[in-house]
């Protein structure tokens, strides 16, 4: 199917949203289960937006930012997926392994954006000397809506202008080679998952995965709603297990600082 002008504009301009998301992390949105939801609802096909989403967000699940380091960008990723989905009429796993490419572009992209910025450390610095908040937070805009535009402009160029090419070229891949992207994008969630595991698993967690394990392997369900329902309850239950036990320290140690200072009144009056 084709992507109409209007829907390139407006992949566009979500691009250019969840780009700035992305650049401050503020609402998560920039997630692909979130960009390929509206990726499809654009599109007009939201349940091809769910199933790609959903692939590709267990795919990039352990690839988080951290400092400088960019791993490939999950945006990218999620617009793609979809994307490519739509417009070749290929399966989500074949999808997830054929916008990967347009995910590592945009990583280089972002990369090459946080080597450019440096030169503006400069005036930064004097604008904090000279405590110009009006042009530093005009610099941060700048920066900002940059790394916005490009997002909107290579999302357009790849969604509307090379859907064509893209097509011809997915067209053109023997049969074998779309059923090894197939095998790829099966195994690349596992992978996704294995990477979150290794920086999340603590002790502590392993009753919940075995929970988790159970109810998915062992009892008979329609869709995974309750194991998600399942999941939220478990985070509730630590959410409030940990403020409770804040609480409990915070009190402790008012109760402590009291008595301190209490005992040491006493000294002073003896």
């Amino acid at each position: 199917m084709q992507i109409t002008l209007i829907q390139g504009l407006l992949l566009a301009l979500a691009a250019i949203i969840i780009g700035i998301d992305y650049w401050l992390e503020a609402f998560f949105i920039f997630r692909p289960l979130i960009v390929s939801t509206v990726t499809g609802i654009i599109l007009g096909n939201v349940t091809l937006g769910l199933t790609t989403g959903a692939l590709t967000e267990l795919a990039f699940a352990g690839l988080t930012p951290a400092g400088g380091t960019q791993p490939p960008n999950p945006v990218l990723a999620g617009f793609m997926c979809t994307v490519i989905a739509y417009t070749t009429g290929v399966n989500a796993e074949a999808a997830l392994g054929l916008c990967l490419p347009f995910s590592i572009l945009m990583q280089y992209v972002i990369l090459f954006f946080y080597s450019a910025f440096s030169f503006f450390m400069g005036k930064a610095d004097q604008c904090a000397d000279e405590a110009d908040t009006a042009a530093f937070a005009r610099l941060n805009y700048t920066t900002m809506a940059i790394v916005a535009l490009a997002y909107g402009v290579i999302v357009f160029l790849c969604t509307y202008v090379a859907q064509d090419a893209m097509g011809a070229f997915v067209n053109a891949m023997p049969v074998t080679l779309i059923h090894g992207l197939e095998v790829a994008g099966n195994m690349l969630p596992a992978i996704g998952f294995g990477m979150l595991l290794r920086v999340m698993m603590k002790t502590k967690y392993i009753p919940f995965l075995i929970a988790g394990f159970l109810m998915q392997n062992f009892i008979v369900m329609p869709n995974l709603l309750p194991v998600a329902l399942l999941g939220a309850a478990f985070a509730l239950y630590d959410f409030f297990t940990a403020r409770a036990r804040k609480e409990e320290i915070d009190e402790a140690v008012a109760n402590l600082s009291v008595n301190n200072n209490g005992g040491g009144n006493k000294h002073v009056g003896i």
